[in-house]
């Protein structure tokens, strides 16, 4: 049976018809589809969006049954590489259609992965840097209301069928549709960069005026609807049930959880991290607790970079150290996905940090993303391990490799076949994996890993609990017995994961509003790291760690169950 792990030989593969069916799928997609157009850097449709109307939702719908029919009459595979790229195009098709098939697209307002947050975060990745890309930016921005009055359409659809979304993500589209087009919002700030783009085009200042202008308008009557006329119907409720949570789990991991058990274990698991993260911290300051070392470390300058560019140029160092670093040793590198960019989010941006996987063509090079807001003096001591996550051997390397595959893996598989309990795992456990080589040379940033894997530990039992309802267990010395609450949610994050009021505020809003998603970084990390362990015992003194990654990021992304398959071959 041909390897499917091992990365350094490209070669494998011959030119099954699965391949000539998943190109074609991509570009078909991506023609009903020109914001993912746009995300994996295919030209020609920046200036365009989605149609985002039901009719347009029963177009894609009708597209992925016809490939699922057409799949049907290919040939059956030759080899390995074949049957896996019927397998993820099989997959793939079936998750796409699943939200459609259980309406979720007609009731679906979410605070971080719904629609207004996918047209608002589209424009980062369109071109500044010419008068071409400043005009499809104008058509955008200009032409915002018909997929607003699409997503109108469907919440009405839904609403017909007795489907509303939770008051609570509706107040958040609403607050978050008002504040984009405020004098610090995301799309009047985007406009004001145009005069400091070099460009010179003496037509595009007038276009972009008129196209914030349209922006404005359809924003504030799409926000002033939702508030006045959808969240009076709006649910009370923000938990899914169990039902809906696990089918929405399995669609983020590939797999089937004990949810219960898993409820458990994240506790289980927290309480450990908490333990170790008190016991690091007394090395840092023995006269303080863990909560004061944490306030010294934000707070203290000294500890910090002076300003967002000395961040960002820091980041960029680290990443780009790592990389040439662990070159050989520990990993084979293409030359291709080698080159790295950080850049900064702009103003308005929700705060975090992100990854950006290079176009098809690497002519857009891998860049991690962050968004500081206004900080300054920026602490360090927390976005080390970030910089290992979002960068490499995290994000960069796992998404790099996935698109340098094009020899092997069929498009679909490069381009869209993303579970986030492979590849949120992979990037949990590069971060582990970071401490393991030695790379957290201070104190203070091995405690920014822990209170970093305490955030992901911390939303298992967030996230499992609410939307299950359960209580809170009796032996954790935190509201033990009682149900979640939001309030009781966001404590938890401040408590142990120390993360500020107004970010844990907006954290349990994305949680509740994505179930099942929050769970897949520690999930995704708990089966790698299972697999590595049980690769180590198969192989013992032979077991070669440099193989092993080879071998969990050599078949791109998979379903957490199909991982196990092909690196155990069971």
């Amino acid at each position: 049976m041909t390897d499917l792990t091992d990365v350094t030989d490209i070669a494998g593969g011959g030119r099954h018809p699965i391949f000539t069916l998943s190109d074609h799928f991509v570009d078909e997609f991506v023609a009903l589809s020109p914001m993912t157009a746009s995300y994996l850097g295919v030209p020609g449709f920046d200036h365009l969006w989605d149609d985002t109307t039901p009719e347009g939702g029963q177009a894609t719908v009708d597209l992925l049954r016809d490939h699922q029919r057409r799949l049907d009459e290919i040939p059956p595979p030759d080899d390995a590489w074949d049957a896996l790229a019927v397998r993820i195009q099989s997959e793939y098709l079936a998750l796409s259609l699943e939200p459609f098939e259980h309406d979720d697209h007609l009731h679906e307002l979410g605070h971080l992965q719904s629609l207004f947050p996918q047209l608002r975060d589209s424009f980062d990745v369109l071109d500044e840097t010419t008068a071409a890309g400043w005009r499809n930016i104008a058509a955008r921005l200009g032409t915002i209301g018909e997929p607003l009055a699409g997503l109108r359409a469907c919440l009405e659809a839904g609403r017909a069928k007795g489907l509303v979304a939770p008051k609570r993500q509706t107040r958040s589209i609403v607050e978050q549709l008002r504040l984009s087009v405020a004098e610090k919002g995301t799309f009047t700030l985007l406009v004001g960069r145009f005069a400091s783009s070099g460009v010179d085009d003496e037509e595009l200042p007038g276009l972009l005026a008129e196209a914030l202008d349209h922006a404005t308008s359809a924003t504030l009557a799409m926000a002033d609807w939702l508030e006045q006329d959808y969240l009076p119907t709006a649910a009370e409720r923000d938990g899914v049930g169990e039902e809906r949570y696990r089918r929405a789990a399995r669609s983020f991991l590939g797999t089937d959880l004990d949810l219960h058990d898993t409820y458990r274990w994240g506790w289980d698991h927290l309480l450990e991290l908490r333990a170790e993260m008190e016991g690091l911290a007394a090395t840092i300051d023995p006269d303080l607790d863990l909560d004061q070392v944490v306030a010294l470390l934000s707070d203290d300058p000294s500890r910090g970079a002076a300003t967002q560019e000395e961040f960002r140029a820091l980041m960029h160092d680290r990443i780009r150290s790592a990389i040439g670093e662990l070159e050989g040793e520990h990993f084979d590198i293409p030359d291709e996905i080698k080159p790295s960019d950080v850049r900064l989010a702009p103003l308005g941006s929700p705060l975090g940090a992100y990854f950006v996987p290079p176009s098809e063509d690497f002519t857009r090079p891998g860049t991690t993303w962050w968004s500081l807001g206004d900080q300054e003096p920026v602490p360090l001591w927390d976005q080390i391990t970030t910089a290992y996550h979002e960068g490499f051997p995290g994000h960069h390397l796992q998404c790099g490799i996935q698109t340098w595959l094009s020899a092997r893996l069929s498009r679909v598989h490069r381009l869209l076949f993303w579970l986030p309990g492979y590849g949120e795992g992979w990037a949990l456990y590069a971060e582990r994996l970071m401490r393991e080589l030695g790379y957290f040379e201070k104190p203070e940033y091995e405690l920014g890993l822990l209170a970093a894997s305490a955030l992901r530990a911390v939303r298992v039992a967030i996230d499992i609990g609410s939307h299950l309802e359960l209580p809170i267990p009796d032996d954790v010395g935190f509201h033990a017995g009682e149900p979640w609450t939001f309030e009781t949610a966001v404590e938890a994050l401040e408590h142990f994961a120390f993360v500020p009021h107004d970010v844990a505020v907006s954290e349990v809003t994305r949680y509740l509003g994505w179930p099942g998603q929050a769970i897949a970084y520690k999930v995704g990390e708990r089966a790698i790291l299972a697999l590595r362990e049980d690769v180590r015992r198969r192989d013992g003194a032979a077991f070669d760690l440099k193989a092993f990654h080879a071998q969990v990021l050599g078949a791109g992304p998979l379903g957490l169950d199909h991982l196990r398959e092909l690196v155990l071959g069971s």
